[in-house]
């Protein structure tokens, strides 16, 4: 069974820096992009940022120039740093992954989700 098991988050001030870590298990053909997305109360869920398998990035507009994805194919991880963090970057923030699973008739490409993990952002 593949599941997305993500760590990281909490509390932390603005300013400051927080680091989430997602690792991809189970038994899969190929793992394609992987990232972050974030939903706040009363909004909807957003790109946070994405990397493909070749670790071309793309980052949310609030974002750009303050976190950085990055991924370890061999782990199967993807790292979301987060820096000069702002209570507006409170949400909880959800694994999200592209992967390929064979079976008996073939293979099957899916989104997964993690279970989410809250950021809170203090100012």
């Amino acid at each position: 069974q593949v599941q997305l098991v993500e760590s990281g988050g909490g509390l932390q001030q603005a300013g400051e820096s927080l680091r989430l870590s997602c690792e991809a298990s189970g038994r899969m053909t190929s793992l394609g992009k992987m990232g972050w997305y974030r939903e706040a109360p009363g909004k909807q869920r957003e790109l946070v940022a994405t990397t493909s398998t070749y670790s071309s990035a793309n980052y949310g507009d609030d974002v750009k120039g303050r976190f950085t994805i990055s991924r370890d194919n061999a782990k199967k991880t993807v790292n979301l740093q987060m820096n000069s963090l702002k209570p507006e970057d409170t949400a909880v923030y959800y694994c999200y992954a592209v992967i390929t699973t064979s079976h008996d008739h073939g293979v099957r490409t899916n989104e997964y989700w993690g279970q989410g993990t809250q950021v809170t952002v203090s100012s």
